[in-house]
């Protein structure tokens, strides 16, 4: 599998995040450029740029979009996913983080790592609704989908 070299988000029509939502975002970023498995599969007779790649992402006419090119700059694709199938589990998340956030403050450490631990099955259901909706545009392993699923909450957070 090849990998992203370069990620972008488009939150210029967004509000700015809290500063719990920009850690997240830089965290996610690191992760990501740091460690990831991202591929194009080939497409009927199609010729698929070989990689890394370079993604942004943004929500545009209530859709996420990828928009991917090579190291070089040229185009190697565009697709657009539905908002719909992430709704609930992004509301969730966002949820589950506000606790996690507000427990960190007060709560003992047993009853953090619950919150926590709920947090991450949100996330992982998250992650793997990001796979099935990739599934024939791009591939992915599912620690780049977990770190995808978090910049895709970020941008949502806005939206």
């Amino acid at each position: 599998m090849t990998r992203i070299s370069h990620i972008e988000l488009d939150d210029r029509n967004l509000p700015p995040p809290t500063p719990e939502i920009e850690q997240e975002r830089k965290v996610a970023i690191y992760d990501l450029l740091e460690d990831n498995a991202f591929a194009l599969p080939k497409r009927d007779d199609r010729v698929v740029p070989e990689g890394p790649y370079h993604v942004q992402l943004s929500i545009r006419d209530k859709r996420l979009v990828f928009d991917i090119a090579t190291e070089a700059e040229e185009k190697a694709a565009e697709f657009h996913l539905s908002l719909g199938p992430f709704r609930q589990v992004v509301k969730d998340y966002f949820q589950i983080c506000e606790s996690y956030f507000d427990a960190v403050k007060t709560l003992p450490p047993s009853q953090i790592e619950t919150i926590d631990m709920a947090r991450r099955g949100i996330h992982n259901e998250g992650s793997r609704v990001l796979q099935e909706r990739l599934e024939g545009k791009a591939e992915v392993d599912s620690d780049t989908a977990r770190r995808l699923f978090t910049l895709i909450c970020v941008l949502h957070f806005g939206g």
